[in-house]
């Protein structure tokens, strides 16, 4: 089966005018350091926990040219730790950071020497790209020294900007996550510079310290080279703050007001079927924040939009269990890292289960609900983190009734980097009554065992109820973690109750035992022409509530081996089972029947190092499959033929021969990015499918004309084929205009 979860299809023509890109650097902005030039910071530190002092910001015109006096007079991070290829190793590109403060404002000044600056590796201008693909500065700011969150942000040589939430409890982030802030950057013979200014309204931070947490890393891709300020060390990550350095000496930050007011204006016309007249709306909605104090923020909404929001990428789906589509829209991105909860809820990089699943407010079925109002409240006060959400949703005829919704959650931080919290939901999309789901969550965290290695472990528990809900409706579960470079091994235990099915959650699979074993160890070869070799093993156990087996999976990984050069090779031998208790169909007219299964699948992976101007990989599963054979083919390709312009194209293939019957399911996608500058993105992305037999193209301008203005126009555009002709299905033209004021 293929989802093809598209809120909205996809395609959008537009010339811009008065295109804007970065300038070049005609001189050096200040000398570059000599070779091997040690790290100044301050001398009251460790090697761990360094602090670099902030300089005053003083007449810094955001250009990418560091050559205002304040950034000459500041003190510098003079010198990073190489953390890849070899930890400690000696650097090729030597980097220097200045931090600055103003009442209003931080701003990051960076020179990132390179001494062959014709080969540095940079394509993307678009907002928030895959910056481990390219050479990028990063860092992480932790404004509560919490050492649990955080603010990511990241830029690359063309001034491509990335932001981002700490996610994972630092072992990775959220990117749906988008500031305002502003960033330039230059280059020259010695390199690329780049200057960032982050206004302090864009962050919330504990009132009264004068130093916040801190780290900074940098990636030249060409020699797949990684360095570090704070804790150098594979074990460590940007992320994990826990292990973050110090800015000090910040001033006392104004926030004004606190207040920021966003109009935003949504017209166009659409055709929602075939055949229909075309409609025309224009509608107003309007965002309101509100600080109270500098760590604590109230947001409300009204007759939100979300007409920007990207369409999803359809999928093929060979399970019985639905899949999952991430939170794309705006007003639920905010603050949403408040809301992880519990310890291993996640396997194979799918959630077994997510207490509050934002997409079950504003979307039923796939169809999109109003959502008339809706308020948050987002904060840390102390030790402790807070969120409330309340929304209110319309009525659309023959689909729901208006309803209201929310959710709940709080967390303690409790010891140096551990937790406990609970969680609460309200309401149904359906409006049923009685609906709600509580829980409690409990992680041990440390990244000091053994001296510097990571350990977690958590439990978690879970209940849920609304009328007419039947059956064993609570789920508990826990996990022991050790997510470290060398050795990586974790032990999951879920179980979930035939009739937890949490009304604002996402539950594929009630009714079950699950238990898992995974782990991974990655030799590094003194062999000139490899570079990593990774071996995984990671088993699946399910059993249903009576103690008998459902599913099993036993993924091993052989051969993982990344190369000198980039690229990678994978070989894969996965042992499955599954035990059918009722018939499954796979694909229209084709039904397996009842009875236990047990296959072997095996893949063969190949990439091509991301630093190249045609890069992508390609992936071939094949095997046994239940009761006969399928071959699975992926193939992701990624063209970069001009500054401006990138193309993405991926297909997926799936060809089962099975007793019941055969089939092929074919999927097949592409993108094009023309992205004239860092503000200025038009990306156009097509999709098709061969059981809805359906093109859908979805094109999307993005203009932001001031760091707090944006101009979307979208085009959405299906048609199907009819196997006789193609026919129009329905289209879109969309104009969004928003601008917000801060006071």
């Amino acid at each position: 089966m293929i989802a093809t979860r598209c809120m909205a299809p996809v395609i959008l023509l537009v010339v811009p005018v008065g295109l804007i890109v970065p300038r070049e650097a005609s001189g050096l902005p200040l000398e570059p350091p000599p070779a091997a030039a040690p790290a100044t910071i301050a001398a009251d530190t460790t090697p761990e926990r360094p602090s670099l002092r902030v300089g005053l910001a003083d007449g810094i015109v955001v250009d990418g040219v560091l050559d205002e006096p304040a950034w000459a007079e500041a003190e510098a991070i003079d010198g990073l730790t190489m953390t890849e290829p070899t930890e400690g190793g000696t650097l090729v590109g030597e980097t220097r950071v200045r931090v600055l403060a103003s009442s209003n404002a931080l701003y990051v000044g960076v020179e990132a020497f390179d001494p062959e600056p014709d080969r540095i590796v940079s394509y993307s201008i678009r907002r928030d790209p895959d910056l481990d693909e390219e050479d990028y500065i990063g860092f992480v700011l932790d404004p509560f020294l919490d050492g649990r969150s955080g603010y990511i942000f990241a830029i690359n040589p063309r001034g491509a900007r990335f932001d981002a939430l700490v996610a994972n409890r630092g072992e990775g982030d959220d990117s749906r996550w988008d500031a305002v802030w502003e960033a330039r950057t230059t280059r020259n013979d010695q390199g690329w510079f780049a200057e960032i200014r982050i206004p302090i309204q864009s962050l919330t931070f504990q009132a009264g310290l004068d130093e916040w947490g801190f780290n900074f890393e940098r990636r030249l891709n060409r020699l797949q080279e990684m360095s570090r300020w704070a804790s150098p060390i594979r074990d460590a990550w940007i992320a994990q703050t826990s292990r973050a350095g110090r800015i000090t000496g910040l001033p006392a930050f104004d926030t004004g007001l606190g207040l920021t007011i966003r109009p935003t204006l949504v017209g166009g016309f659409e055709m929602p079927e075939p055949g229909a007249d075309t409609e025309g709306n224009l509608e107003p909605s309007l965002d309101l924040a509100q600080r109270i104090g500098p760590n604590v923020t109230a947001i409300a909404t009204i007759n939100t939009d979300f007409a920007e929001t990207e369409v999803d990428t359809r999928r093929t789906n060979l399970t019985r269990f639905g899949l999952f589509f991430p939170e794309k829209r705006t007003f639920f991105l905010e603050g949403a890292d408040l809301y992880d909860f519990g310890l291993g809820l996640t396997s194979f990089h799918n959630p077994d289960i997510v207490p509050f699943f934002t997409r079950r407010i504003g979307l039923y079925e796939d169809e999109e609900v109003p959502l008339v109002a809706g308020g948050k409240l987002n904060g840390r006060i102390g030790n402790t983190n807070f969120s409330g959400l309340v929304t209110h949703t319309g009525s659309v005829e023959g689909l729901v009734d208006a309803t209201t919704m929310g959710a709940l959650r709080v967390q303690q931080n409790i010891l140096a980097e551990s937790s406990v919290g609970a969680i609460a939901t309200f309401g149904d999309p359906e409006g049923i009554p009685g609906a709600y789901t509580l829980g409690a969550d409990f992680t041990y965290q440390t990244s000091r065992l053994f001296g510097d290695k990571n350990f977690l472990v958590g439990v978690w528990g879970l209940v849920t109820d609304r009328e007419g809900l039947t059956g064993d409706r609570g789920a508990f579960g826990g996990k022991i973690d050790y997510p470290n470079d060398t050795w990586d091994f974790a032990l999951v235990y879920r179980r979930i109750g035939d009739g937890f099915d949490p009304s604002l959650g996402f539950v594929p699979r009630p009714g079950i035992h699950k238990s898992e074993a995974r782990g991974a160890f990655v030799a590094r070869p003194a062999w000139p022409w490899l570079r990593t070799m990774r071996h995984q093993l990671a088993s699946s156990l399910v059993l249903d509530l009576d103690g008998q087996w459902e599913s099993y999976r036993v993924f091993t990984a052989p051969i993982n081996w990344t190369f000198e050069s980039g690229e990678r090779f994978e070989f894969n031998v996965v042992p499955e089972g599954e035990r059918l208790v009722e018939p499954f169909e796979i694909a229209d007219e084709v039904v397996i029947e009842p009875g236990s299964y047990h296959h072997v699948r095996w893949r063969l992976e190949a990439e091509i190092a991301s630093k190249r101007k045609v890069s992508g990989q390609v992936s071939w599963w094949f095997g046994s499959f239940y009761d006969g054979l399928l071959d699975q083919i992926e193939l992701e390709v990624n063209i970069n033929p001009a500054p401006i312009a990138t193309i993405e194209l991926g297909m997926e293939r799936n060809m089962a021969r099975l007793e019941a019957g055969d089939f092929t399911q074919q999927l097949w996608g592409g993108r094009l990015r023309l992205n004239f500058s860092p503000d200025l993105e038009l990306s156009s992305f097509v999709q098709y499918d061969n059981e809805s037999r359906e093109i859908g193209a979805n094109t999307r301008l993005r203009w932001t004309f001031r760091p707090l203005g944006d101009v979307f126009v979208v085009y959405n555009h299906n048609v199907v084929d009819q196997l006789d002709r193609w026919e129009l299905d329905s289209n879109q033209l969309i104009v969004k205009v928003q601008y917000a004021f801060r006071f």
